[in-house]
C-alpha cells in the first residue's frame, strides 16, 4: 500500500529524535501499512490492533508509542492511505477531546469527509 503524507510521522519522528521507543514505533506502523495490502477493516485489526475507527468513513487513530495518529484508510484499488493527523496524547485531547463528534466535526471542517 502507498502512504501518503509521510512527513508529518517523520516531522513527529525529527521532533522526538531522542526518543528510540517512539521512533521505532513510528517505523513499524509505516512498515505495517506500507508492507500489506489491506482490504478491509478485519485484515487492518489483525495487524494493527490499536487501530480504532473515529469515523465510518475509514479514519482511525493509532497509538504509537505515547502519541497518537489520525490516518485515512482508504479500503479500494488505488491501495492508498492518508496521514491526516498526529501528535502526542495530550495533543490529542487538546484538539478532539476525546470525543467522535469533535473528531467528525474536525474532518468536516478541513473537508475529508
Amino acid at each position: 500500500m502507498i502512504v501518503v503524507n509521510k512527513k508529518l510521522l517523520e516531522k513527529l519522528k525529527r521532533k522526538n529524535k531522542g526518543n528510540a521507543f517512539l521512533i521505532v514505533a513510528i517505523d513499524n506502523l509505516i512498515g505495517d501499512l506500507e508492507n500489506n495490502n489491506l482490504n478491509n477493516q478485519t485484515e487492518l485489526l489483525k495487524i494493527r490492533p490499536d487501530a480504532d475507527c473515529v469515523h465510518e468513513d475509514g479514519f482511525y487513530f493509532f497509538d504509537i508509542h505515547i502519541h497518537r495518529s489520525l490516518i485515512l484508510v482508504e479500503f479500494d484499488e488505488s491501495g492508498e492511505i492518508t496521514i491526516v493527523w498526529c501528535g502526542s496524547h495530550d495533543e490529542y485531547e487538546t484538539t478532539f477531546k476525546n470525543n467522535k463528534n469533535t473528531i467528525r466535526k474536525w474532518l468536516k471542517e478541513r473537508e475529508w469527509i
